[in-house]
């Protein structure tokens, strides 16, 4: 019997080590191509990321690929690229993602693994997207 109950307790605490809280996002990630650092905030219940820095030949890139004329002009530096993102109690869903390199917003969910942040942009249906792994920088 104590053998159980000892078992139970693991597994219990393993499965709660394995939880997920909605404020784990939070913080500084590398970008995939570790050519930049995206912070992400919490504001009212959503989150968000933002380019607060990147390699200085691409600190002055400018989105030029923005489907609005009147932001073409504007620095990628300090843009948000993570919109209005919330937590479902597994990962953050309901949100979109904009791509500069060909100025499209996609919707998007995100799956946190340890420090790991899989980020999948998306037209429609999660099957038809794609996945870029950002890694925790602070």
């Amino acid at each position: 019997m104590k053998l159980i109950i000892a078992m139970l307790s693991l597994i219990s605490s393993l499965v709660l080590a394995q939880k997920v809280e909605a404020d784990s996002i939070l913080g500084v990630w590398w970008s995939p191509k570790k050519d930049a650092h995206i912070e992400i905030t919490k504001t009212d219940n959503r989150y968000n990321g933002r380019i607060i820095w990147s390699l200085p030949e691409k600190a002055e890139d400018l989105d030029t690929k923005n489907p609005d004329p009147k932001l073409r002009n504007e620095k990628l530096m300090g843009s948000t690229l993570l919109k209005n993102f919330k937590f479902d109690g597994e990962k953050w869903v309901d949100g979109t993602i904009y791509d500069p390199n060909n100025g499209k917003t996609y919707s998007c969910k995100m799956t946190l693994k340890g420090n790991l942040l899989s980020v999948r942009g998306y037209i429609g249906f999660s099957l038809l997207g794609r996945t870029e792994v950002f890694e925790k920088f602070k």
